[in-house]
Parts: C-alpha cells; structure tokens; sequence
C-alpha cells in the first residue's frame, strides 16, 4: 500500500470515530440531531482531505454502522436513507474538490453547496423508494421539510465549520491549497 493511501486509510478511520462520536453532543436525541447533522460534518471533511472513494466509503459505512452499535439513527429508514445521502455527500464535494484548477476557500464552499444538494436529492429519492414499498407517501413538503427547512441550523453550521476547519489546515500546512503547491513545484523546475 502506498503511503498516502495508507495515510488516507487511516484517516478515515479516524473521520469514521468522530461520525460515531459527534451525536452524543446532540445528547442522542434525533430531533437535535437532524436539525445539527453531526454525521455530515466528518463525511465532507473526508472527502474533502481524503478524496471521494474515501469520502463514499466512510459516507456509505457510518449510518448504518452508528445505528448498529448505539441505536441511533433508526436503522430503518433513517439510517439507510442516511447512507446514500452521506455516501453521495462525500462522493460529489470530493470529486468536486479534487477537480478545482485552484483550490482555496471558495474552491471548498462550491464543492461543499454541490455535494449539500446532491446528497438531499439522493436522500429523496431513496426516501422515496423506501417509504413508497412500505405503502406510505413521501411528499413534496415532507422533502423540503427533511431536507432543507429542519437542516437549516446544520447547513449553517457545515457552512461556517468546514471551510474553518480548511483554513486551519492550511495555515498549518497539514493541507495545502494549490497556489501554494504550484509555487513551489514551479520553484523546484527553475
């Protein structure tokens, strides 16, 4: 294995703790956080430092894997809804990410408001199916209710936290925007 991919491994491990983590400070109750989601925070950061397999599989995995061992979210649907919408989340902001000519700050909210979008429609549509085989009706409003008017608190939060958390890493030169890189890569070419 070679060493960023067995550093980007084991950072994902790590983003996985904190997905676990992250919900107690809601106090577990599901009202707080759906309004919060605290699960979304270390799938975007994920995608983000780690790329967007990385990003899928710790998007894919921490749902149902929380569910599994603490009971919440409910496995069924919310969990598994929750699965595709975080999978999708670190997908698009790490394709996204990785995919900007010039990474900084505003490279980091295009990618973070294209992955916010895709993951709710993705969370829709798999609310949806699931709720349409049991029998019951998933309407327009329960959508926009679910998916942006109850997550506004944790859309702000994602919003004002993660591109911090970027420049902190940045400063810090854990992570490096690509100006920075490209200064010195055409530095070392002279």
């Amino acid at each position: 294995m070679k060493r960023k991919e067995l550093i980007n491994f084991n950072l994902s491990a790590v983003f996985i703790a904190i997905g676990l983590f992250l919900p107690f400070l809601t106090g577990q109750i599901q009202q707080i956080g759906s309004m919060l989601l605290p699960m979304h925070i270390p799938v975007l950061l994920c995608g983000l430092i780690c790329g967007w397999k990385y990003g899928l599989l710790v998007g894919f995995i921490l749902p149902p894997l929380r569910s599994a061992i603490f009971g919440m979210p409910p496995m069924f649907p919310t969990a598994v809804a929750m699965a595709f919408e975080l999978a999708t989340y670190g997908v698009v902001i790490g394709f996204l990410y990785q995919r900007s000519n010039k990474k900084s700050v505003a490279s980091v909210y295009r990618s973070m408001i294209g992955a916010m979008i895709s993951g709710r429609i993705v969370w829709g549509l798999v609310m949806m199916l699931i709720l349409g085989i049991r029998g019951s009706i998933f309407t327009w409003k329960m959508f926009i209710a679910g998916a942006f008017l109850n997550a506004i608190p944790g859309i702000i939060l994602q919003l004002v936290l993660i591109p911090s958390i970027m420049l902190i890493l940045d400063r810090t030169k854990i992570i490096q925007f690509s100006k920075k890189v490209k200064s010195e890569v055409e530095g070392t070419e002279n």
